[in-house]
């Protein structure tokens, strides 16, 4: 597993990481037993995967924590708490007060069997919702840094709505955020100009979510987005239209499936540094980190990509 460094955090992990989320969660999202799911991360460890990522909503934080049992001094765990108050719309204004900050973290810390996380991000913000963040959460999660229940703070934005980053772009203004979670794919790179350049700059270590979602696992998935993007005049009609849209990734010498080339894609990106992965299955995950560690696309098939989705912000994927 390739090494890279987090920022300016001193973390070192493998530039795979296992997400707990998404449709997925571990197995869990399509009625994976627990005893499976645990197998997925243990999995995970094997393969030379240190990051593991998961959050308070996903439901997997004790199938985190029972699976790394023993070895949490060998990763680096990640989890996450909604900053809405619950009933309450992810893209509402009933904003969490602090105190549920602090007792989402502390419920985490159980549900992990660890004293500590060493990313704790305050999830899906909304841009409308980011001086809420500032204003109330931010000094909680300072002060229980202070105390040690976590080590460093992240924010991650909701790329599905927010797919142009407008919130990542205002909190990359700001400098107490070590870490951030950017939706980041080869349809909508938009990121590659409005974020990673300045989480290079200011050392922001930077997680990559969205490598693949729908639109690069589904035929029809992928059919429907370009129509749609196609019908806002962001692409060729002609080409939204065409039996295989993206059959040129798969040509001889390029990459062995959209997948493939979908993780190379991120992974090899100036900025990019932990490419999260989820899955329930360990054959899905092997193939997956195999793609993440493998090499760099072609040049002439990522100009190709640029000049088709270069200029793409208003859709995720998904």
């Amino acid at each position: 597993m390739q090494q890279v460094k987090l920022g300016s955090t001193g973390l070192e992990v493998g530039v795979a990481g296992l997400g707990s989320g998404g449709s997925s969660r571990l197995g869990q999202g399509y009625g994976a037993t627990k005893e499976s799911s645990i197998r997925v991360v243990k999995s995970a460890l094997d393969l030379g995967v240190t990051f593991f990522d998961t959050a308070a909503v996903y439901k997997t934080e004790e199938i985190v924590g029972e699976a790394l049992k023993g070895q949490r001094h060998k990763v680096v765990v990640s989890t996450k708490a909604q900053i809405v108050k619950p009933g309450t719309p992810s893209l509402g204004d009933d904003l969490a007060p602090p105190q549920q900050i602090r007792a989402g973290l502390e419920s985490s810390l159980v549900k992990l069997q660890t004293d500590h996380v060493d990313v704790f991000h305050l999830h899906g913000v909304m841009p409308h919702q980011y001086a809420h963040c500032v204003d109330h959460l931010v000094p909680e999660l300072l002060k229980m840094r202070d105390e040690g229940k976590l080590r460093f703070i992240g924010i991650t934005e909701r790329f599905i709505t927010d797919t142009d980053h407008e919130m990542l772009i205002k909190a990359l203004d700001d400098d107490f955020w070590d870490v951030v979670m950017v939706g980041f794919n080869l349809i909508n790179p938009s990121a590659r100009k409005r974020v990673l350049p300045v989480t290079r700059k200011k050392q922001v270590a930077t997680l990559i979510m969205f490598a693949v979602r729908a639109a690069l696992s589904k035929s029809e998935a992928l059919k429907s987005l370009l129509l749609d993007l196609a019908e806002q005049g962001q692409i060729d009609r002609k080409f939204a239209q065409s039996d295989n849209p993206l059959g040129f990734l798969t040509d001889r010498g390029v990459a062995p499936s959209i997948i493939d080339a979908a993780y190379r894609f991120c992974r090899h990106e100036p900025g990019a540094e932990v490419i999260l992965t989820g899955t329930g299955s360990v054959d899905h995950l092997r193939e997956n980190i195999n793609s993440i560690i493998s090499g760099r696309l072609p040049d002439e098939t990522l100009e190709h990509l640029e000049n088709l989705f270069g200029h793409i912000h208003t859709v995720s994927g998904n």
